[in-house]
């Protein structure tokens, strides 16, 4: 059966067992609820290594999906409280782009990076049959820290409280207002459809996470992680696995514009389970929980507490009512939903 997405963690066994030579200088290797490796260099320093794809998105344009493509891997290093230092990048173009189009992510990718800090410093470029859109490569980032100078999933503490930036399903609207301007103008007025539009700058986490580790890494936040692909809850229960807890959500405290809410259900997608990247999610000691909130003081970004960490394991969504409920894994239907569309020739 064709699977659409990240693998279930079921199918992600195949990959777990097959990892190549063992070295005794890996600290933190793959795992479910992981995205960052964190390997030993000596002299009391590490470094950090994160791979994600690239894509172009053909409504976006080649400037922006190149924009989003930096800072999805970006995103998604700098939720160990480092700034990642340099860049591999493949490109598998698709012989129908054009090469002002190719030329112009290219150079595109390379003024984000810059912009980022991160040096290019390999990779490879082709164009080949069989390629297409929207992916069209992979990148890694990677850089150095201290041994104690880092974070990740794995270390949230019991008693910890959950914080969460922005509000959820920032990517999967944005991305499907962008792709279906007219049926999303259509269903939820032209001012809300504009708005969505504009949510594509917010699908980045790289300057929460920046302000959430100027609270203390180690001290008050003690894990960092983004919300992609299964949204909001996708991205707890990956915490919840990682740091071997269980993690009580309470439901109602999950950030979900109106416009938000109207545009998922008008795909007929759950806002909590589907593409959220642009919001962070954050841990930290009870006692310490001001400390985070000032360093977001006069940013413009929201934080919000919506849950804890427990002894246990698992996900726990509290809806409000007597007993909160496990949280059943199941597909983004972002995927299904894109797909829909545009088998209907939606616009």
């Amino acid at each position: 059966m064709s699977h659409a997405g990240k693998l279930p963690p079921g199918a992600m066994r195949a990959v777990y067992r097959h990892l190549g030579a063992r070295s005794m200088d890996i600290i933190q290797g793959p795992a479910r609820g992981l995205d960052n490796a964190v390997l030993r260099l000596g002299e009391g320093r590490v470094m950090i290594v994160t791979a994600d794809p690239v894509s172009v998105i053909p409504a976006v344009g080649v400037r922006r999906s190149a924009w989003m493509s930096a800072h999805l891997i970006a995103s998604d290093f700098t939720s160990a409280g480092v700034d990642p230092e340099f860049a591999v990048f493949t490109f598998n173009f698709p012989p129908a782009m054009s090469a002002r189009d190719r030329d112009g992510y290219i150079a595109a990718l390379g003024d984000e990076c810059e912009r980022l800090g991160v040096a290019i410093v390999a990779g490879h470029t082709g164009s080949y049959p069989g390629a297409g859109y929207t992916v069209v490569g992979g990148g890694v980032m990677f850089g150095g820290a201290p041994e104690d100078g880092y974070v990740t999933p794995s270390m949230a503490r019991e008693g910890d409280v959950v914080l969460m930036t922005k509000h959820a399903a920032i990517e999967a609207t944005a991305s499907l207002a962008t792709s279906f301007p007219e049926f999303t103008e259509t269903a939820v007025g032209g001012k809300a459809a504009r708005w969505a539009r504009s949510l594509l700058s917010k699908c980045s986490t790289v300057a929460d996470a920046r302000m959430a580790r100027g609270a203390g890494l180690r001290t008050a936040v003690t894990s960092m992680h983004d919300a992609t692909e299964g949204g909001v809850l996708g991205a707890l229960d990956e915490m919840s696995a990682a740091a071997r807890k269980a993690f009580v959500v309470e439901a109602g405290k999950i950030p979900v514009p109106s416009e938000v809410r109207r545009i998922c259900s008008a795909f007929g997608i759950d806002p909590v389970r589907t593409m959220g990247e642009g919001a962070l999610l954050i841990t930290c000691r009870p006692g310490l929980q001001k400390e985070v909130y000032e360093a977001f003081n006069g940013s413009g970004v929201d934080l919000t507490a919506i849950g804890r960490v427990y002894p246990g394991e698992g996900l726990l969504v509290d809806e409000g009512g007597r007993k909160a409920e496990r949280y059943r894994e199941s597909p983004d239907a972002y995927w299904s939903a894109y797909k829909r569309a545009t088998a209907q020739r939606i616009r």
